[in-house]
């Protein structure tokens, strides 16, 4: 018998802002989603290191020490990690940002806040639920 964990798509969700991150973690789960929040890309990468079920990665673009582009490319270029959609979040609306972004292999670039509409959008198109 399959677990309801099991079930579930694992998020990750990853923002150094306390609020954005609460956010994000909260549109998430009423999305049915099950959702692991840290508040930095190092973070992230440790966590993947130990948490092998995954599905998707929302992550905020600028953050301290290392950008979500930073944790993208990290994302994109291990062989374990790449097959994991990234989706990068940012409340600025930078054109060549967002270019460099989908050119590494991220899955959507999202302008703050993010809607519920858009969480159920990649859902669809991306994780097939």
């Amino acid at each position: 018998m399959v677990s309801q964990e099991e079930r579930e798509l694992h998020v990750l969700a990853v923002d150094d802002s306390p609020v954005d991150r609460a956010l994000i973690s909260k549109l998430l789960r009423s999305s049915k989603f099950r959702v692991t929040s840290v508040d930095s890309a190092q973070r992230a990468l440790e966590l993947l290191d130990l948490e092998s079920n995954v599905n998707m990665i929302f992550t905020d673009y600028s953050m301290p020490e290392m950008t979500g582009y930073d944790l993208l490319k990290r994302v994109k270029g291990s062989s374990e990690l790449k097959k994991i959609p990234v989706v990068i979040m940012s409340s600025e609306n930078v054109p060549n940002r967002i270019c460099s972004c989908l050119e590494e292999g991220a899955e959507d670039f999202l302008i703050k806040p993010v809607r519920r509409d858009d969480v159920s959008r990649l859902c669809n198109r991306v994780l097939k639920c």
